[in-house]
Formats: C-alpha cells, structure tokens, sequence
C-alpha cells in the first residue's frame, strides 16, 4: 500500500506539473536566470572581508561569475 501511495502522489505532481502552460514556465525560467545574473553580479562586487565571512574566496566568486547564466544548481 505505501508504495502505491507514493506513486500516486508523484504521478498527480507530474500532472500538476504539466498543468502549467509552457509560456508561464519559459517566464518563470527567464526570470530565475535573471536573478541569477543579479546574485552573481553582487557576489563580484562583495568585498574580500565579505567574501571572508561568508566562507568564500575571490576564486570561488570568479569561478561562479564565469558560469553561463543558465547553470542553475538549485533548479527552481
């Protein structure tokens, strides 16, 4: 029974998935890259004593800020 659960909660949230239209999820993912291209920009403007405190080198920033605006770790 518990596997039947899961696998009607996950099939009803592939539909509901689907349910949204194709033009909400392309600007739903424009503006997600948007955001991305804003938090990138700021960490590069980020102070070393900033980086410093949030765990973070200026490496670290360079290698983040040269990825392409669509890699998205988080996949929202």
């Amino acid at each position: 029974m518990k596997g039947q659960l899961g696998f009607v909660s996950m099939s009803y949230h592939v539909h509901k998935e689907l349910a949204v239209p194709l033009w909400r999820r392309a600007m739903q993912r424009v503006l997600r890259w948007r955001e991305l291209a804003r938090q990138r920009s700021l960490l590069a403007g980020m102070s070393d004593e900033a980086l410093k405190d949030i765990g973070l080198s200026r490496a670290d920033i360079q290698e983040e800020i040269e990825r392409p605006f669509w890699i998205d770790h988080l996949r929202r």
